[in-house]
C-alpha cells in the first residue's frame, strides 16, 4: 500500500504514483491510497489500483487509512513526505504483521528555517517522528546523513535511493549557438529555489538573453517585481505549471538551477534526459549525485563562479548529456532497488 497526500504537481508524487504502477506485479499486487481528491491528480495513475479518500489533509483521512490497512492486511505500508511518514509512524505499533516504510523528500535540517512552509502539520510538533518505521527510503546520500546525525534514524534502518526516469523522451538535435542566449528554470516558485539570486546573476550577464521560468507559487510577484528593478524585465518569461516541461527545456540551452537545498532536483535530471546541460549550485541533496562537471553541466560553489560558467560557451553533445545520468538513473536500476528494498524487508 502506497499511500500519498494528493496527486497534485510535485516529486514524491511523481516517483511514488511511477514505482507503484510499475514494480513487477508477478511478485506484488500494489494499491495506491490518495487522501486527497481525485479532481486534484496531475499524473496518469492508470496502471494501479487507486483509491482517493476525499480529504483535504493526511490528519483527518487517518481514520480511512486505518480502516484499509485494517481490512487488505499489506505486508508493506510506503508514505512519502515528512508529516505523512510520521503519521504512519503513529500508526506502525498498532500493525504488527505490517512493515512501515517512509520516503523523505528533502534534507529536512536544511527546510526548517523556510518562512513559509507549504503545509503545515501537528505531527510536525512530534519528537523523532519515525522512529516506528522498519526502514526509511533517503533520495541522496546527504539526505541520509542528515537522518542519521540530526533526527537519530539508525544507519541500518536507512536505504539510500534515488529519483528514476520515468520517460525518456526524444533526445534534443545538437544545435549551434544563437546570438541570444536562451536559459530555464523549471520548479515552484518559492524562496528555497533561489530563483531571486539566479536573477541577480543573469543581471550581470553581458550578451542577449531569454529567461524562461516555468513553475508556480507564491514567490511569483516578488520575482517578477525584481526583474523589474534589475532591467531584465523584458528578458524574462513566466509559464505557470504545464505538462510540457520537456518541450520546453529541449529549447533552450541551458538550464540554471538556483537551489539552496534539494531532495533530488527532478527537473534538473529531466532536463539532463532531453540533453539540455545545468548550471547548479553545490547546495545540500541530490543535485551533487546527477551534475557531472563538463560531462552534463557545472556545479558551482557561489554566484561568481555562476556567471563564470554562464559566460563559458561551451558546445555539449546532447546525446552524451543524456547518457550521464540514463546509466544511473534508469527506471530498470531503480525499480530493482525498491523491489529489492520491499522483497528484503519483508523476508527479515
Amino acid at each position: 500500500m502506497f499511500i500519498l497526500p494528493s496527486l497534485s504537481a510535485g516529486g514524491a508524487e511523481r516517483v511514488i504514483s511511477f514505482v507503484s504502477q510499475n514494480i513487477d506485479k508477478k511478485k506484488f499486487q500494489p494499491q495506491l491510497v490518495i487522501a486527497g481528491f481525485e479532481k486534484d491528480s496531475v499524473y496518469d495513475v492508470s496502471n494501479v489500483e487507486v483509491i482517493y479518500l476525499n480529504k483535504p489533509r493526511i490528519l483527518t483521512a487517518l481514520p480511512s487509512i486505518v480502516s484499509l490497512i485494517k481490512k487488505n492486511k499489506p505486508k508493506i505500508v510506503v508514505s512519502s513526505i515528512s508529516h505523512v511518514n510520521t503519521a504512519m509512524s503513529m500508526l506502525s505499533p498498532f500493525f504488527k504483521k505490517t512493515k512501515f516504510i517512509g520516503r523523505e523528500a528533502t534534507v529536512l535540517s536544511k527546510r526548517s528555517n523556510e518562512k513559509k512552509i507549504r503545509q503545515w502539520s501537528p505531527f510536525r510538533l512530534l519528537p523523532n517522528g519515525f522512529k516506528n518505521l522498519d526502514a526509511l527510503i533517503c533520495q541522496s546520500h546527504d539526505m541520509a546523513e542528515d537522518m542519521i546525525t540530526n533526527f537519530n534514524i539508525p544507519e541500518d534502518h536507512i536505504h539510500v535511493i534515488n529519483n528514476p526516469i520515468s520517460n525518456l523522451p526524444d533526445v534534443k538535435p545538437l544545435q549551434p549557438f544563437t546570438e541570444v542566449r536562451k536559459f530555464i528554470t523549471v520548479g515552484r516558485l518559492t524562496e528555497v529555489k533561489g530563483h531571486l539570486r539566479l536573477l541577480d546573476i543573469l543581471s550581470k550577464f553581458n550578451h542577449p538573453f531569454n529567461y524562461t521560468i516555468v513553475g508556480s507559487g507564491g514567490l511569483k510577484d516578488a520575482i517578477l517585481l525584481k526583474a523589474k528593478e534589475l532591467g531584465i524585465y523584458d528578458s524574462i518569461e513566466h509559464v505557470p505549471f504545464t505538462n510540457e516541461v520537456n518541450e520546453y527545456i529541449s529549447k533552450h540551452d541551458l538550464f540554471l538551477q538556483g537551489s539552496f537545498v534539494e531532495g533530488f532536483p527532478n527537473a534538473l535530471l529531466e532536463s539532463c534526459v532531453v540533453g539540455t546541460p545545468v548550471i547548479a549550485f553545490n547546495a545540500p541533496g541530490g543535485t551533487k549525485e546527477i551534475v557531472e562537471n563538463n560531462i552534463n553541466g557545472f556545479l558551482v560553489e557561489n554566484e561568481e563562479e555562476f556567471l563564470e560558467k554562464l559566460n563559458n560557451f561551451k558546445e555539449w553533445n546532447p546525446e552524451h548529456v543524456r547518457a550521464s545520468v540514463v546509466k544511473k538513473f534508469n527506471k530498470n536500476v531503480i525499480l530493482k532497488q525498491y523491489e529489492d528494498l520491499f522483497e528484503n524487508i519483508i523476508h527479515n
